[in-house]
């Protein structure tokens, strides 16, 4: 897919508040310098100046971001532009206290902070999409304008009056009449019976919250209704600017404690932005786990951005050195900003773009890095490290047009089966793991320099030799039957414990459960035995024993072949991993949660009976070690990237070109400790 962004080089900058230092001129004038120095190429504007930019209702003053505007082009400089309602302007909020976010207890916030405002407010939509026309007729012609940055960071919801109307009418026409909703909703339990369409309303902890299928229909709404604001708002650039593309910055969640961000459907949210972005956080150098163990659950969040449009993508937000939200800030250490960086880069990203350019002299992210700190100019570790990357993706301006080698893998993701999952009073609420669960799927791969691509249900599978779908225990029919139309087919599909449990209404099927899905693994399950954190059984395939925890699916098997038996309890003997021949195609079932040193083993004979294996042109000594590829008609350009303090080699089996030295090179390469060599080949 091609990039949506008219530029001929990465983008290397991020968040500039020149509003924060109006009344220092001289400030700005050495950030420019500054900006020069360390290869800052793009400034993203006014995110969060609401108030500067319409100091009082309806008398806007744009002669400061004129003049930013100017120098950023007289820079050669490229402009994102922001538009500023993840933060209101006080009098807004006192003129129009609707604007401000109900919580669920049915209290209205009071103003501060940002994010608290209302998705469903008639005024909100009205102000918002006022003062983006203006921006639009303003800015949508100047040159440097690359792309328009909506809002920040969307997330949360509001439980207003107007908002749970909303609700109520989202509801009604989903579902028609009430009898369907009781049915949808299983009413009848507790005598939870709708009787009028007034009734409905958002769970919250007033009540509701017990029935499964209203709190994921809310999770449902939240999504649709944070989509219509954002569609409110970019009307008038699709009008003014239909050249510019528009984009928010989503979230990651965070890697490092195994989740990712809950609030909305991105999978959903990304089919309304012409580019993806997201604001990528990992704490590196943290006390619980290795960088490269780290690197890995990074890099599988980066993938998941770009399969998002299977595009490239764009880093909205990064730290140069520590941020100040982490329940421990640590800064980088030597060579990880070149690392982290380059590793997004390697994995399709387009940009790295920080929060912030300047940093903040007081209020709540006064302690967050910066490109410029308070503690002054270039003179800094951190800014040292932002030049040496600026020098990378100016010596990497050729590989702009290429993208990640295309992935024959498919691990799915699906949110609706997040949130249900999540909610589900079964199993253990401690050990559901459902993310960590991809994680440890994708590690192997990873590992082994694999591209992987995380989709969604309504993903074209057969694009894919391997499809991987962990605990998709709220299955639609539909689904269950594109699975098995996909192996039937000769695709290769890779099954777990705790699937196809409920359909999307939260119920549970009866009997045997989703019919094309007992065809395709060749399967029933009997039931699901949950372990206590201190308990364990154990699976037997090829000879070797594997520890189990937490689930245990029990299978009756009708034409799948078992791999692996259960070696305890009352099940003992009975198969734990299966094969299916469906058609032209193999369906594997694990009906146990193993540690990763099954799945290795596993997924080690699948991937080389399925020749998954890229041809790379060099080895590596160690799974520290990370081999991404970018391509394009021309050139391979392979990302070498050393997670680990310790310096190790690669061994190139021909000659390849060192971006960074223009030196052709074969044979042993040396690989610093947090180390990256970009190598190229010519097709």
């Amino acid at each position: 897919m091609a990039n949506p962004i008219q530029t001929t080089e990465f983008l290397h900058g991020g968040d500039y508040n020149p509003d924060q230092w109006l009344q220092r001129p001289t400030v700005i004038d050495d950030d420019f310098e500054h900006f020069k120095q360390a290869h800052i190429n793009t400034v993203t504007l006014g995110i969060f100046a609401w108030d500067k930019l319409e100091p009082e209702e309806g008398h806007y003053d744009f002669s400061w971001l004129d003049k930013i505007f100017d120098r950023a082009e007289a820079n050669g400089m490229r402009v994102i532009l922001s538009t500023p309602s993840g933060s209101r302007p006080r009098w807004l909020a006192e003129k129009y206290p609707e604007v401000l976010r109900v919580n669920e207890d049915g209290q209205r916030n009071h103003y501060g902070e940002r994010h608290n405002h209302c998705y469903t407010s008639p005024v909100y939509r009205e102000k918002v999409q006022a003062i983006n026309r203006k921006l639009a007729e303003r800015y949508g012609h100047r040159k440097s304008l690359v792309l328009w940055h909506v809002s920040n960071e969307y997330g949360g919801a509001c439980y207003c009056d107007q908002c749970q109307a909303a609700f109520r009418d989202w509801v009604k026409a989903k579902y028609q009449t009430l009898d369907r909703l009781n049915q949808a909703y299983w009413g009848a339990f507790w005598s939870h019976d709708y009787t009028s369409w007034d009734q409905v309303e958002a769970p919250s902890a007033r009540g509701d919250s017990n029935v499964m299928a209203l709190n994921l229909d809310w999770h449902r709404f939240v999504t649709d209704r944070t989509i219509d604001f954002f569609e409110n708002e970019i009307k008038p650039f699709r009008e003014l600017t239909p050249n510019v593309p528009v984009t928010a910055n989503f979230m990651g969640g965070n890697p490092s404690e195994s989740h990712v961000f809950t609030d909305l459907d991105y999978q959903e949210f990304a089919k309304h932005v012409d580019v993806v972005s997201w604001d990528s956080y990992p704490n590196w150098a943290n006390g619980y786990e290795s960088t490269a163990h780290l690197a890995m659950k990074t890099a599988l969040m980066n993938d998941v951005m770009r399969s998002l449009k299977h595009a490239p993508y764009l880093i909205m937000e990064s730290t140069p050195s520590q941020v100040n939200w982490h329940p421990y800030n640590r800064a980088k250490r030597p060579g990880m900003h070149e690392m982290g960086s380059l590793q997004q880069v390697a994995h399709g990203a387009n940009s790295v773009l920080y929060f912030q350019l300047h940093q903040s002299k007081g209020a709540s992210e006064m302690f967050h890095g910066a490109v410029v700190t308070n503690r002054g100019g270039s003179h800094t570790r951190a800014f040292a490290d932002v030049t040496r990357v600026g020098q990378d993706l100016t010596a990497l301006r050729p590989a702009l047009s290429t993208e990640r080698v295309a992935a024959k893998v498919a691990i799915v993701f699906d949110y609706d089966n997040m949130w249900a999952l999540d909610d589900a009073r079964a199993y253990a609420n401690e050990t559901k793991k459902y993310w960590r669960t991809i994680q440890e799927h994708y590690q192997f791969f990873w590992e082994h320099d694999i591209p992987v691509e995380i989709v969604g249900t309504d993903a074209d599978l057969t694009a894919y030799d391997l499809v991987i779908d962990p605990m998709h225990f709220l299955m639609t029919p539909a689904f269950a039957a594109k699975l098995q139309a996909y192996v039937e087919q000769g695709g290769h599909l890779v099954g777990t414990y705790i699937t196809g449990v409920v359909d999307d209404n939260f119920l549970a099927y009866e009997g045997n459960g989703l019919a094309a899905l007992e065809r395709t693994y060749g399967l029933t399950v009997s039931e699901t035995d949950t372990l206590y954190p201190q308990q364990h059984n154990a699976v037997k395939v090829n000879g070797q024993l594997y520890q189990v925890n937490d689930y245990c699916d029990v299978l009756d098997v009708t034409t799948a072949q078992p791999l692996g038996d259960y070696q305890k309890d009352f099940y003992v003997g009975t198969p734990a991993i299966t094969k299916n021949q469906c058609g032209w195609g193999t369906a594997y079932y694990l009906g146990a949660r193993t540690g990763v040193d099954f799945l290795a083993d596993f997924y080690q004979q699948l991937t080389t009976r399925l020749q998954l294996r890229p041809s790379l042109p060099m080895t590596k000594a160690n799974a520290h070690v990370s081999i991404q590829a970018r391509a394009d008609a021309h050139h391979q350009y392979y990302f070498v990237i050393n997670f680990s303090h310790q310096p190790t080699t690669v061994h190139l089996t021909t000659a390849l070109t060192n971006v960074f030295s223009g030196q052709t090179v074969t044979g042993d390469q040396p690989i610093a400790g947090y180390g990256v060599q970009v190598l190229m080949a010519t097709n």
